[in-house]
């Protein structure tokens, strides 16, 4: 039987109980923490934009105001150009910020000076493009790039990787312990302007004769942007410090599985796919023309480039989903855009010079 002592000291209990809820009660509740993003209305910066909400962030965009992020509330827009306009940063704190448009050296330099002092935190999304060669596998450790003039501004397929090298640097001054710098590849998936991971599965689906290049057993690498931006909420969350190479694992998805994923993903297409071999196509197109992401040739100066080492981001929680997803879902996005802008696709292989490296390849196996 309880005591008269014990009934008294349960009675002060639920008392204390009461009184703290009600003090818990009348206490404004907690801050949400604050995101800003340099871009935010592009590919990255919605998906990120939502995983940010989702998790309870308030976040803000900086852009110059000419794109529109549809069906995104809560979202404070800053207007301002990343070359000079930064005013209406000027005078603002943030708990993170994760930089989506830092290409150009000395702008990036102008907001690193600016919001050092004033975020707590700081994400730059870089590029593997940043390494000097890919001859051979890189890692984060590999050789970068130099860039030849650091006032640089046109981006071209030379400059793009040094540029990304000096921005890192950029960044790790202003932002020294408070930093990770995260290095993707080919970026894939629902909203990717660039079409270049997206011409598979529509290609696919378009049915005839296919040309592929290469052979089945090809690696290939990506990451979903639901993946990569998923992660890098992961990083912020935890205030990570590092470099990553954000990637799939080397061999985890070849050209074979992306094939057979485009084949789920449009089941009813009447499709024919004809695997044309590296050296034979490097015999009928420029050297330019070879690059067909996200396949690239396994030799010459490309042999690395679809090896490199995703280990750090891995073991700091990087997962991709499977490839039948991606590819599926990239497919269904793409199907719901307008018809002119289906019926212009910006990267892959022009119908004409398909057709002629097919008939090509087709008569030299005739002529043994």
């Amino acid at each position: 039987m309880k005591t008269r002592r014990d009934l008294l000291k349960a009675g002060a209990a639920l008392a204390a109980t009461a009184a703290a809820d009600a003090n818990a009660a009348l206490r404004p509740p907690a801050r949400p923490r604050t995101l800003l993003i340099l871009g935010g209305t592009g590919f990255i910066g919605p998906h990120l934009t939502r995983e940010a909400q989702r998790l309870g962030w308030k976040v803000t965009h900086f852009n110059r105001g000419k794109k529109s992020v549809e069906g995104l509330e809560g979202v404070e827009t800053l207007i301002g150009d990343r070359k000079g306009k930064l005013d209406a940063l000027r005078n603002r704190r943030w708990d993170a910020m994760v930089d989506d448009t830092g290409y150009i050296p000395k702008y990036c330099h102008m907001s690193a000076q600016l919001l050092g002092p004033e975020v707590r935190y700081a994400l730059f999304i870089s590029s593997i493009s940043v390494y000097d060669s890919f001859a051979h596998p890189n890692d984060e450790h590999s050789p970068l790039g130099k860039l030849t003039d650091p006032e640089a501004e046109e981006v071209t397929d030379t400059t793009y990787g040094p540029m990304k090298v000096l921005c890192e640097h950029y960044n790790a001054q202003a932002f020294a312990k408070r930093l990770s710098i995260v290095r993707p590849g080919y970026i894939v998936g629902p909203l990717d302007p660039t079409d270049r991971f997206t011409y598979w599965p529509v290609r696919y689906a378009r049915g005839g004769e296919m040309l592929v290049p290469g052979t089945p057993d090809d690696p290939i690498q990506i990451i979903d942007v639901r993946d990569l931006t998923g992660w890098m909420m992961q990083l912020v969350n935890a205030r990570t410090q590092g470099t990553f190479n954000a990637v799939s694992a080397p061999h985890q998805f070849t050209m074979g599985q992306l094939l057979q994923a485009c084949r789920d993903a449009a089941p009813d297409a009447k499709t024919q796919v004809t695997w044309v071999p590296e050296a034979f196509l490097a015999r009928q197109w420029k050297p330019e023309e070879l690059d067909l992401p996200p396949w690239a040739p396994l030799s010459g100066d490309s042999a690395g480039a679809s090896l490199t080492s995703s280990t750090l981001a891995t073991r700091a929680g990087l997962r991709c989903r499977p490839l039948e997803e991606t590819v599926r879902d990239t497919l269904q996005w793409f199907r719901t855009l307008p018809s002119e802008r289906q019926a212009k696709l910006h990267a892959g292989l022009d119908a004409q010079r398909e057709d002629e490296t097919l008939r090509a390849w087709h008569k030299s196996e005739k002529a043994g």
